[in-house]
């Protein structure tokens, strides 16, 4: 009888810490071994001239979701699954999202009955806290932490679910005490409000005009005054989506103080331009998203984010919908920038956008690349080291990447449901051919042999066990960290 249920050998093992030629031997869904020379497994994968990878943590993506509009997302938990195998991810972390009115338990029941028939690979859940009542927060979260839903997302912006500086105090005290972490969508719906309606009077209505609307100092200024929110609260924090060096910043600042305050950013704010949002036609409204996508500048400010460790997860937030009556165009076919839904898929091209513009052109590491996509995420969301390495006792998921595969992004590329990519006409260099999922193939050279339903829900360990609370250095100011002191 082998001793392992798969041997991959031969291959460039490469992890946040190690890059090393080696085998793996996977046992019951784990590593097992790591060494050179290992005995014959049931099933032997060559992965010479391969480099093999930790499976993909996309922490941030939008699957079966609806939004607050009524408009449900292109993709479900299967071709958006399918979708993040294609591109080397293993786990996904998407958005429970409750709505105003509703019960937070009763979203995320919701979602586990989406996921469970239909997902390939490994899930877990955030919640999206848009009601805060006394029941959801007394009753409803608590139990929802308990359960490993131990990560929150709140809005500053979208009339539908964004929480007053008041109500944010109350999120964040909460999930200080119960040992979870807050997401934010730091933008000024104030702000933005202000500019829309100007832009909409003198008849601004394009696509291009919501870049306009959502402009910088909006998000520089909410992120400033979220970081100093929770700083009164004692409570770390992430910032989600960074688009503008201004926002950047202000997490880069705060991290100098010692404040647990932590960055994302994604391949849109890399990649893409406000000039994109200006096509012809209504072409433009399949690159909305918020925020927007900026300048080349900023570009070249988020790719030194990633560098110098501002930035600690670079996630999809993959929010796909079609390009007609079912989605962007709901409105009709000019719909104003106001009435386009936000967002854009990206879960497939994560992680081949990163190492083919990123380590292929020297702006990362590979080890900078798994760090960021695959490693940080699983820590800062209480997965690790189940998820997010190589290493013997963790899940057996893994990427095997062919380093010279060129893609061309074309119609028909990608597998999500979308019927399009932002990202069309580039042609990426370095492609995972082969994908495992807890020991599992799911992704062989090219072709998806997974079942519908064969991933399975991840409960997440409370990020504090990761992520210490509260400040690095306690300042003697008694003011400070005031909601820590009356919880």
């Amino acid at each position: 009888m082998a001793e392992f249920d798969l041997v991959v050998r031969n291959g460039r093992v490469v992890t946040a810490q190690d890059d090393v030629e080696c085998d793996i031997g996977v046992k019951d869904g784990r590593v097992a071994m790591l060494g050179r020379d290992l005995p014959r497994g049931k099933l032997d994968v060559d992965a010479t001239g391969r480099l093999v990878l930790p499976g993909g943590v996309d922490s941030h993506c939008h699957i079966e979701q609806l939004s607050s509009a009524g408009i449900m997302n292109a993709d479900d938990f299967h071709s958006g699954t399918v979708s993040a195998a294609f591109g080397g991810t293993t786990t996904v972390i998407p958005f429970a999202a409750q709505h105003r009115g509703k019960s937070a338990a009763a979203a995320v029941e919701d979602y586990r009955r989406k996921a469970g028939p239909k997902a390939v690979i490994d899930y877990a859940f955030h919640l999206i806290l848009t009601d805060p009542t006394a029941v959801v927060m007394r009753e409803e979260l608590p139990r929802l932490i308990r359960e490993g839903i131990t990560s929150l997302k709140v809005y500053m912006t979208y009339e539908l679910m964004k929480l007053d500086d008041y109500s944010l105090l109350e999120v964040l005290t909460a999930a200080r005490s119960l040992g979870a972490l807050t997401m934010i969508h730091a933008e000024n719906h104030d702000v933005i409000r202000w500019m829309g309606q100007r832009l909409l009077e003198r008849g601004h209505t394009a696509p291009k005009y919501h870049a306009i609307a959502h402009a910088r100092a909006a998000e520089g200024e909410a992120t400033h005054r979220a970081i100093r929110l929770a700083e009164l609260a004692d409570a770390p924090v992430l910032i989600v989506h960074v688009s503008a060096a201004e926002a950047m910043e202000e997490i880069r600042a705060a991290r100098a103080r010692g404040l647990k305050v932590f960055g994302e950013t994604c391949p849109q704010y890399l990649f893409l331009t406000a000039k994109d949002l200006d096509r012809a036609g209504y072409e433009g409204a399949k690159f909305c998203c918020s925020p927007p996508p900026r300048d080349e500048a900023a570009q070249e400010a988020i790719w030194r984010g990633l560098r110098d460790g501002t930035f600690q997860i670079y996630s999809s937030d993959h929010a796909p919908y079609k390009f007609d009556a079912s989605g962007k165009l709901w409105r009709g076919p000019t719909p104003t920038f106001k009435e386009i839904p936000m967002g854009i898929p990206g879960l497939e091209l994560r992680m081949p956008l990163l190492f083919s513009e990123g380590v292929g052109k020297g702006r990362l590491t590979l080890q900078q690349m798994v760090s960021l996509g695959c490693t940080e995420p699983a820590r800062l969301y209480g997965l690790y080291p189940r998820k997010g390495t190589i290493a013997v006792g963790s899940d057996a998921d893994l990427a095997i990447w062919n380093p010279e595969r060129r893609t061309d992004i074309v119609p028909g590329t990608i597998h999500d449901n979308t019927g399009y990519s932002p990202y069309e006409g580039r042609t990426l260099i370095g492609w995972p051919d082969t994908v495992v999922c807890r020991g599992r193939t799911i992704v062989q050279e090219g072709k998806l042999v997974a079942e519908r339903g064969s991933g399975t829900f991840l409960p997440c360990e409370k990020p504090s066990s990761a992520v210490p609370l509260g400040r690095l250095m306690p300042e003697l100011d008694p003011e400070r960290n005031f909601g820590a002191k009356i919880l």
